[in-house]
């Protein structure tokens, strides 16, 4: 129920509903939703993390070697240390990054919130990204945790994902669609 509640589905959910059923029997929801954060952190933050991860190239052994070394210099709790290595021997590392927006997504349900991704061209200051939540949780009826990150592509404006929707205002997508109708009416 959780899974069509969040719209978790295809490989990466079911890896982050086996985590999440096991966070959620231990009682560390939280924590193992803290380690994941630091996970996706250090995704964002490394391009060599996400080639080495995404590469089909990288040895199975070597991938593992290197989320275990990771797990370790974070100082990852066991439950993401132990998945961070069964996704490396299983050759799913390409999939992390949507494990973990999964797995928060089914966090934020079991919180009885609605996780958003909001991708802005420029920093949003504070005063900007509480208007956001604000405006995102009048949508959604329920209290909404974002996160943001930086996309200068987008030129302009937001592109927010809402649960399974996807919200699409940013100039990019504007100017993609004038050229569009352009080419159609030459």
């Amino acid at each position: 129920m959780a899974e069509e509640q969040t719209g978790v589905s295809g490989l990466a959910g079911r890896y982050a509903k086996a985590l999440f059923d096991l966070a959620r029997e231990a009682g560390a929801v939280d924590a193992v939703a803290g380690d994941l954060a630091r996970v996706r952190a250090m995704l964002d933050a490394s391009a060599d993390l996400r080639r080495m991860t995404a590469s089909p190239l990288v040895p199975r052994g070597e991938q593992g070697a290197a989320m275990a070394e990771l797990a370790r210099r974070a100082g990852l709790g066991a439950a993401v240390g132990n998945f961070l290595a069964l996704v490396a021997r299983n050759r799913r590392l390409f999939a992390l990054p949507g494990m973990i927006r999964a797995f928060d997504s089914l966090a934020a349900a079991h919180r009885g919130e609605v996780s958003a991704e909001v991708a802005s061209a420029r920093p949003l200051d504070a005063d900007e990204a509480e208007a956001v939540r604000r405006a995102l949780a009048r949508a959604a009826g329920r209290e909404v945790r974002p996160r943001f990150r930086v996309d200068p592509a987008l030129i302009g404006g937001l592109a927010v994902r809402l649960g399974p929707r996807l919200f699409d205002a940013s100039i990019r997508t504007r100017l993609q669609s004038l050229k569009a109708v352009m080419k159609g009416a030459a």
